[in-house]
């Protein structure tokens, strides 16, 4: 098995090096789909001899589906910037290439909160499917929480290690991505015809810190668990009353 690592990046200078160096052991090749960064994203990317192609921004899925059209061979780890492969599913990944196999290969993402690895919190166990053959497979989802759609019958192999995932470095960097992310939920929503009622945000909210502090064990995870499950909930009342806004039409 040969295979093609796939990153999408925008500004991604704190993460890119981190990510590509984890990577030199197992992929065949390295491409980069930048939309337009303007730090030095480019720079450490072309100093580690990457393709990197710039393509305006066309959403989650379309991005990653143009940059698999871009492989030039017949398996694809797909990777976030902000992501490291540790050395458990390095070796892991370097066993799996000796194998004549059309599996796909799911992957157990762990996060970094500011400093502090999550456990709990609804975040852990974290398992993505990111080892995938180029034919057959696509990413689908208009807005956000793009889904690999892959052939049914299709085997599913778990791998050992972790998805290193450098998210979040302070607590405002949690909240404005969250509410971008909430921004973009809420649109899948109302188009989908979902509606909210005047209760339903802050419902929604309290329902969503009980889940992930009291529910998924976040208080385990101290004083970090307590700030996920805050800004999560805040994240959760704004998106319903953007929901409620694109109801109104406004």
């Amino acid at each position: 098995m040969k295979l093609s690592a796939t990153i999408i990046t925008l500004n991604e200078e704190r993460n890119i090096e981190r990510c590509i160096l984890s990577l030199k052991n197992v992929a065949d090749e390295i491409i980069v789909l930048d939309s337009n960064s303007t730090d030095q994203t480019e720079a450490i990317c072309l100093a580690h001899n990457v393709t990197f192609i710039k393509r305006d921004w066309e959403g989650y899925s379309a991005s990653k589906n143009y940059l698999n059209s871009l492989a030039n061979f017949d398996f694809i780890l797909s990777m976030d910037a902000d992501e490291a492969i540790d050395s458990e599913l390095e070796q892991e990944i370097l066993r799996i290439k000796r194998l004549d196999s059309n599996d796909l290969y799911s992957v157990n993402r762990m996060t970094n909160y500011c400093g502090k690895w999550i456990k709990h919190s609804g975040w852990y166990p974290d398992v993505k499917t990111r080892i995938f053959p180029k034919e057959g497979c696509y990413w689908d989802g208009e807005f956000v929480h793009e889904e690999l759609v892959y052939p049914q019958g299709s085997n599913i192999v778990q791998l050992k290690g972790h998805l290193s995932h450098y998210s979040y470095y302070s607590y405002k960097d949690h909240r404005e991505r969250a509410d971008k992310y909430s921004t973009l939920t809420a649109k899948k929503m109302n188009k989908a015809g979902k509606k909210a009622s005047v209760l339903k945000p802050y419902l929604s909210g309290i329902a969503r810190f009980i889940s992930m502090y009291f529910i998924k064990a976040g208080f385990l995870d101290g004083k970090m668990g307590f700030k996920i499950a805050q800004i999560s909930a805040q994240s959760n009342v704004f998106k319903y009353q953007e929901l409620r806004r694109f109801n109104q039409g406004k």
